[in-house]
């Protein structure tokens, strides 16, 4: 059963989802949000078991965070959307794609590939695990020394992260986990004919540039971008160059939208 979602938005035009990492919220897309609407209406979501939507029951899958991503079109009375999805919520954008393209305008995608090995899923799911004790603040360190690289680990946005993952739900952060650890849409994403951008960063701890790359290969016709230095929260320590890469995308989907027909 889809969980109702919060959700910001701002601008005008055709609408564009964000759906943020694991353990993030809405609020964690830098200059972005404000750059994209000023061709699109941008929507960004607390995704299941996030920030301010309803929690997310574990053993749900990708495909209920995506339904959760229709259901929330529905109630908007929005026929289609792009999506703009990083990490985990890269993972639903590719499940959305493949599940409801005629929703989909065109896709963005990135720290992420198209499916978790079967011999990596026990330590993914792993990840979400916590101490009743210590609950979040036993895994935020280690979960930031996976996404950022080691001179930004000082930085205020860094500081910020920690405080967002510190105040997580262990129960949503669990569920997430989970949810990744049973991911697999390669097969399926032959059936995407939407414009696709797809984004790699070159440090990324947590997804290879390679998995990165298979995902993009099996999308026809998919842009395929590596961020030099960015490390798997790219959109963070990389956010003018991560906002650039992304708007240059958004500006050709809006000349050929403009294009008489």
């Amino acid at each position: 059963m889809p969980v109702r979602l919060f959700h910001s938005s701002t601008g005008k035009g055709p609408p564009l989802v964000l759906l943020h990492p694991v353990g993030l919220d809405h609020s964690f897309w830098g200059p972005l949000i404000e750059k994209a609407s000023a061709i699109h209406t941008v929507i960004a979501v607390d995704l299941a078991g996030h920030g301010h939507s309803d929690a997310a029951e574990y053993g749900r899958a990708i495909a209920a965070y995506a339904d959760d991503i229709r259901a929330l079109l529905d109630e908007l009375g929005l026929a289609r959307s792009a999506l703009l999805g990083l990490s985990f919520g890269g993972m639903i954008a590719q499940e959305f794609a493949a599940t409801h393209p005629e929703r989909l305008s065109f896709i963005v995608v990135g720290a992420c590939g198209a499916r978790i090995p079967p011999e990596a899923r026990a330590a993914v799911r792993a990840r979400g695990e916590t101490d009743p004790v210590t609950g979040m603040t036993g895994v935020a360190e280690v979960t930031l020394e996976r996404w950022f690289t080691p001179g930004f680990m000082a930085s205020e946005s860094v500081r910020r992260v920690r405080e967002r993952l510190l105040a997580d739900e262990t129960a949503g952060w669990a569920a997430g986990w989970d949810a990744i650890a049973g991911f697999d849409v390669h097969d399926r994403l032959g059936s995407i004919n939407a414009p696709a951008l797809v984004i790699a960063g070159e440090r990324d701890a947590g997804t290879s540039v390679a998995a990165t790359r298979e995902m993009a290969d099996a999308i026809r016709g998919a842009e395929f971008s590596v961020l030099s230095g960015a490390p798997h929260m790219m959109q963070i320590e990389h956010a003018d160059r991560f906002t650039d890469r992304v708007m240059r995308f958004l500006r050709e989907r809006h000349a050929d939208a403009s294009q008489p027909r």
